[in-house]
């Protein structure tokens, strides 16, 4: 065999041998997930359900993950700011967001959001659903809901509802109530649930629309607070005597909210069935249920198809109700 010849022929040799080798080098090159520290960033202010969940969640995900699971609050405009910095992160599974599903099926329906909503996220998991409790604070005389619309038609502007911001969930509420009763009621928004209940116990609005937490009722048992209407499918056990929003009249008012975990898209598929399914598991445990529970809400577990097929049935509700009341939403 020639010089040339037996050059090319050895060329070849390295060059097979290199291509066996680089799968192998590969994977030895690739880490595995997760290989550090996961943020969990919740889209609303310390103090709420969401905080409570999200942290009740974090601690046993992490022992089921193996890394610490670290909670970062990034609260503002209804949850689109702290969904903004999970659309920006990288897509390897070591950035998820707590919240709503609002800041997908709502916000973007009323103003510019920094996202895209339909192709900037990756749903992971439903986590819970939370009533919506509409409370009357010390600043409000009357009884019951009735009278509160009551007061509203006889002072337009005068009464004043908190929420916990511009297109969140008892914003809809209140815009469907505003409309149904062609009332004039003043829209106080708020950055989270847990700033609007120190006000409402300072008498600082009439009424407030908020998530039922175990913190509200404690405070409506008090007589601090009075419980004037629940947006649920049934009423909710701790207060049975109090109707939802269907019985009341109001059955587009009649909203809950549906909270769950998202990642960046394109994070690795094989890692959110992974997150889907510890979480899933979590939540048929006897801790987690005991806390959902205490605070009066429901566990949510499903696939990861249920949760988007849940995402986009609300975003189609929500696009409806909003094209027939625009100018409630301010």
């Amino acid at each position: 065999m020639t010089q040339p010849l037996l050059r090319r022929h050895f060329l070849q040799r390295i060059g097979f041998a290199a291509a066996c080798a680089l799968p192998h080098l590969s994977h030895a090159a690739s880490s595995p997930w997760p290989s550090r520290p996961v943020r969990l960033i919740v889209v609303y202010p310390p103090g709420g359900v969401s905080d409570g969940m999200a942290r009740a969640l974090a601690e046993p995900l992490a022992q089921s993950l193996g890394v610490p699971v670290l909670i970062e609050h990034r609260a503002g405009a209804g949850g689109s700011l702290g969904m903004d910095a999970l659309a920006r992160a990288t897509p390897d599974g070591h950035t998820l967001a707590f919240s709503a599903i609002s800041p997908l099926t709502l916000h973007p329906l009323l103003a510019r959001a920094p996202y895209d909503p339909l192709r900037a996220f990756a749903p992971v998991a439903s986590v819970m659903r939370t009533p919506v409790l509409v409370v009357g604070t010390p600043a409000f005389a009357g009884r019951g809901f009735a009278e509160l619309i009551a007061l509203a038609r006889r002072q337009p502007g005068a009464v004043r509802w908190a929420t916990s911001g511009v297109a969140t969930i008892g914003h809809m509420v209140l815009a469907q109530v505003r409309m149904q009763s062609r009332t004039d009621i003043t829209h106080i928004p708020y950055q989270g649930g847990g700033p609007q209940l120190n006000d409402a116990l300072g008498g600082q609005f009439e009424v407030l629309s908020t998530n039922v937490a175990a913190q509200q009722l404690q405070y409506i048992e008090s007589g601090r607070l009075q419980a004037l209407a629940v947006g649920a499918p049934a009423r909710i056990e701790a207060l049975p005597a109090v109707p939802t929003l269907a019985e009341l009249g109001y059955e587009k008012a009649n909203r809950d909210s549906l909270f769950g975990i998202f990642a960046p898209a394109r994070t690795p598929a094989a890692v959110v069935q992974r997150l889907n399914a510890e979480i899933n598991r979590l939540l048929q445990g006897d801790t987690l249920r005991a806390r959902l529970r205490e605070a009066y809400n429901l566990p949510a577990r499903g696939s990861i198809d249920d949760f988007a097929q849940e995402i986009a049935a609300d975003r189609r509700r929500n696009r409806a109700l909003v094209a027939g009341a625009r100018a409630q939403f301010d």
